[in-house]
């Protein structure tokens, strides 16, 4: 992945470079997990006890409340995938310390949701052999990849997730190449979560599900790495972090879009800022859709969130 300064007419390619220290890098994404991952750090270099004798580099929790375990590798090492497999099972099996050094960090109040635990490993590079060991396993784990530069720029790339070789079995037109992808990402969430997509459209009127297929085209059309995670109440549409939420509503579809409300310039009449007002999808930017030209007016502001989450 080189990149380039223009110069004029000319392009001059930028070093690669590398952190001195491990910890560099995990100092670096830990104190930026809200710009990279949209997460609050729980807590870092967590102990699993003496029995298991281990250290967990970064535990966090996601936008939506779920445990997220990240491990970090300034080369190329399988021992990372090891690793990070380990502390999966380890956590699964002690919920009660995640939710206590939640709490500890958060509050009391806080509530974990333990239907998606994330798992991210970080390095410069993959072996062939670990990518084909992650695809066969089945575990919920993510691999980025990052490269530093000589100009102080990190490029930070998620380059597998193992839930991405499930296939779907639910029947998609095959005329539409882009509602395939986005059945097959649902197909995936249903193989990793407790909700789907058709619990969302059972019920609900014609006009609202044509709306609800309307949303899904167009944001799976935005990006093939955009995955479509079904939760209790709504539907959310996320790259690193979430780009906007769909809730289905029995005359309408609520979208909950990554914005601030300074962002909408020419608010139509669907808007209304929700930055201090409880919802269930993640975002401070509330649409309420009712016909196809109430959703043709607000793509542009998907796409201003596609853009502002980074892709």
């Amino acid at each position: 992945m080189p990149i380039f300064t223009v110069s004029g007419d000319q392009l001059l390619p930028v070093e690669y470079e590398n952190f001195s220290l491990e910890k560099d890098l995990q100092n670096l994404i830990e104190g930026n997990l809200g710009t990279v991952f949209n997460c609050r750090l729980v807590a870092t270099e967590f102990s699993t006890g003496a029995l298991h004798a281990g250290r967990i580099d970064s535990l966090a929790l996601s936008e939506e409340n779920s445990p997220v375990i990240i491990e970090y590798k300034k080369v190329e090492s399988s021992e990372l995938i090891n690793q990070s497999l380990f502390y999966l099972h380890w956590i699964q099996d002690h919920k009660g310390d995640f939710e206590i050094a939640a709490q500890k960090a958060f509050g009391s109040e806080v509530v974990v949701d333990w239907s998606d635990v994330r798992v991210i490993c970080i390095a410069p590079s993959y072996k062939k052999y670990d990518l084909h060991a992650v695809r066969v396993m089945g575990a919920n784990i993510e691999l980025w990849k990052y490269r530093l530069f000589s100009n102080d720029t990190l490029y930070i790339e998620k380059i597998f997730h193992s839930t991405e070789t499930t296939q779907s079995s639910e029947p998609v037109s095959a005329k539409n190449p882009v509602m395939v992808q986005a059945g097959k990402k649902a197909a995936i969430a249903r193989a990793n979560g407790s909700y789907t997509v058709e619990e969302h459209l059972d019920g609900k009127p014609k006009s609202v599900q044509a709306l609800m297929h309307a949303v899904r085209e167009f944001v799976a059309g935005l990006d093939p790495a955009i995955e479509e995670v079904p939760k209790k109440f709504y539907i959310a549409y996320k790259a690193t972090q979430n780009i906007v939420c769909m809730e289905a509503k029995n005359k309408s579809v609520k979208l909950f879009l990554k914005l601030k409300p300074s962002d909408v310039l020419e608010p139509p009449a669907t808007y209304r800022d929700v930055s201090r007002i409880g919802h269930y999808g993640t975002g401070d930017v509330e649409f309420t859709l009712t016909t196809k030209d109430d959703f043709e007016a607000v793509k542009q502001y998907i796409e201003q969130a596609y853009r502002k989450v980074g892709g």
